[in-house]
């Protein structure tokens, strides 16, 4: 990183002068992205579900019958909305991506001029990359972005031996570990920058002062806050493989003339063309994207020489290994490999929907970037050096309006209708599998217009909840893996009466796609609450049947616990450092 060059510590009046600009920007930019949201209710999209209070279940803490997708993300939800209503909760978790994005990045540049950490701040927090995720609703993934560049800053930091710096990578690495993809991100970041393994020649380590076992401590401790979802792919019984027709349907997507390769290159390329910004299908975009990668390589060579210990070529490594599984599904033999894979290695179908893993290098190109742009305005005159950095400050909006205003409008929030709280009390007074009809995994509602959205019933009823898993991504069917829904899906097919299969409730959803009205399937089950969008049916032929825990959700608990000390006790070590600087 850049030292003040006048030979003193920078003092507070001065840090506060140069941070507060980037904290004004980053603000900014999150009130513009996140605008609708100034309204209240529920922004329901895709993979983002928030409800008033997510009941605590042991299918939320550790799925018996399928991928841990949203362990531990889903029992923490669960233990915070205890406290504070569910839309409190999905407010800060989007505002504290977009603004930690942008201020992580424009601290990370190592440069003194504040224009070039301005620019750094609005084009990580404005990539096509955090647009089509957020637009996905995987507010989740969203976080480990925001988390990377404070990662990335942290492990160089360990690696050039400054105190502190062990406890900043867990705190970073923290909520980046709340999906399993993040806590793969996290684990690659410090195992590429932090590991003393990949050693530069001695002459140019600073980081020779690092205590040798700080970067395995290092190690240690983010393996450790991925170890809930993985114990919990461990004991699922939902196996470990996954359908290989995922392949092509989550790999890299065209998004203009240019391809696929290219959309990956401007950091965009998701597979769903629903969660895509309109913008992107532009013809130019395609030449903002070489524009941008020629301003990166501009900046490459300041990157090297100002980063500390290899740092730049260690990040260039972790942004290489996060392209390389972007576009593995879209390389000639990498859909191939990836088919295989995802059959015969357990947990390798993480790696289907590859364009995850590009976070890395949206990074080092934003960076790069910011520093290409000062390199460029250095060879100008100063009137035409603040012209040029004006309108480069304002490039990543130009190029994709619409993630303004929550995607052009699609984060509108809405409100539950009041029959869902009713039916979760029904529910609640007599516990048991719920089978969530029609099956179908995304549903669109009248009353969340516009938009689908995966079934919220899981989240809001307070039982383990059957709803399909199968997803349907252009004609391509994927199948699921959980073998309970698998049972009922043949027993529908078959026309057997519901109440024949062992659940205790069943959830008829109105005016969605698949309604069903089946006398035969639904016959001898007793309606308890008929509403305009839903009938909620019990079993007579079951009895009420609390889930156990089990020692292999135990096993999940005690693994979510150490995540948690190994957090509280990184906090505690920050912050007695911090008092003791004082």
């Amino acid at each position: 990183m850049v030292e003040p060059t006048d030979g003193v510590e920078a003092g507070p009046v001065r840090r506060t002068r140069d941070t507060l600009p980037l904290y004004a920007i980053a603000a900014a930019v999150t009130v513009l992205v996140l605008a609708p949201l100034a309204r209240p209710g529920y922004a329901l999209v895709y993979d983002m579900v928030f409800v008033p209070r997510q009941p605590l279940t042991w299918d939320l803490v550790a799925p018996a019958q399928s991928l841990p997708r949203a362990v531990p993300m889903d029992a923490l939800v669960s233990l915070v909305t205890q406290l504070v209503p569910g839309w409190v909760v999905q407010r800060l978790a989007l505002a504290g991506a977009v603004f930690l994005a942008a201020v992580g990045a424009g601290r990370l540049v190592p440069t003194e001029r504040r224009a070039v950490r301005l620019f750094a701040a609005l084009a990580y927090a404005w990539t096509p990359y955090l647009a089509e995720r957020l637009l996905l609703g995987q507010w989740g993934l969203l976080l480990a972005y925001a988390a990377l560049p404070w990662l990335v800053r942290a492990a160089l930091d360990l690696r050039a031996g400054r105190a502190g710096a062990l406890a900043r990578v867990v705190l970073a690495a923290a909520p980046a570990a709340i999906t399993p993809t993040g806590g793969l991100i996290a684990l690659g970041t410090v195992l590429v920058l932090a590991s003393d393994r990949m050693r530069a020649p001695r002459s140019l380590l600073v980081s020779q002062r690092m205590h040798p076992h700080r970067s395995r401590q290092a190690l240690a401790a983010v393996g450790v806050l991925n170890a809930p979802w993985v114990v919990a792919a461990l004991v699922t019984g939902a196996g470990g493989s996954s359908d290989p027709a995922g392949v092509a349907a989550f790999a890299a997507r065209a998004e203009n003339w240019a391809g696929p390769l290219v959309a990956l290159a401007g950091t965009g390329g998701i597979w769903s063309a629903q969660a895509t910004p309109a913008s992107r299908a532009t013809p130019l975009v395609p030449v903002a994207t070489v524009v941008l990668l020629i301003l990166a390589g501009v900046g490459a060579g300041l990157l090297r020489r100002r980063l500390p210990a290899g740092g730049a070529v260690r990040l260039a490594v972790l942004a290489g290994i996060g392209c390389l599984l972007a576009a593995l599904g879209v390389l000639p033999g990498g859909d191939a490999m990836l088919r295989w894979a995802v059959v015969h290695l357990p947990g390798a179908g993480l790696l289907r929907d590859g364009q995850k893993f590009l976070a890395p290098y949206a990074l080092l190109l934003v960076v790069c970037a910011a520093l290409g742009a000062e390199r460029l305005v250095a060879r100008v005159d100063r009137e035409v050096a603040g012209v040029v950095l004006v309108g480069l400050l304002f490039l990543p909006v130009a190029v994709l309006p619409d993630l303004a205003f929550g995607g052009a409008g699609r984060l509108r929030p809405v409100s539950y209708p009041a029959e869902w709280q009713r039916v979760a009390e029904h529910i609640e007074e007599e516990p048991g599998e719920i089978l969530s009809l029609p099956l179908s995994a995304y549903r669109a509602y009248p009353w969340n217009p516009g938009r689908v959205v995966l079934d919220p019933a899981p989240r809001y009823l307070p039982g383990t909840v059957l709803t399909d898993d199968t997803l349907r991504v252009g004609d391509a069917v994927v199948a699921g893996e959980n073998p309970r829904v698998r049972e009922m899906r043949r027993a529908l097919a078959e026309g057997r009466p519901v109440r024949t299969t062992g659940v205790r409730w069943v959830l008829v959803q109105h005016e969605v796609s698949g309604e069903v009205d089946d006398a035969e399937v639904l016959g001898g089950l007793e309606r308890v609450h008929d509403g305009p969008f839903l009938t909620l049916y019990r079993n007579p032929e079951t009895v009420p049947q609390p889930g156990g825990s089990g020692p292999a959700r135990l096993a999940v608990v005690a693994a979510l616990t150490a995540a948690l000390l190994v957090v509280i006790a990184a906090a505690v070590s920050a912050l007695h450092r911090r008092a003791t600087a004082w």
